[in-house]
């Protein structure tokens, strides 16, 4: 697992208050993973801090599972 993945997880976790074991590569945020609307929102935002990085709104449905999320991440982090 890459270093982003970890990161992932660990923001995915507290957000979510879930544990990080139950967060799988195809997990889905919303459908396996039980988040709520203001809970997605603070989500962004975590990640934003995190990697600094800016999620443009129009992204946003395009990261709701683990893995698609793990992958912009790491494209927004090498531009």
């Amino acid at each position: 697992m890459s270093d982003v993945e970890d990161r992932l997880k660990d923001v995915l976790s507290k957000i979510l208050k879930i544990d990080k074991a139950t967060i799988k590569s195809e997990s889905h945020f919303v459908r396996d993973l039980g988040m709520e609307s203001m809970q997605s929102i603070e989500l962004i935002a975590a990640i934003e801090e995190e990697f600094d990085i800016e999620i443009d709104e129009d992204d946003v449905t395009d990261v709701l599972t683990f893995e698609k999320s793990a992958g912009y991440i790491k494209g927004a982090v090498a531009d």
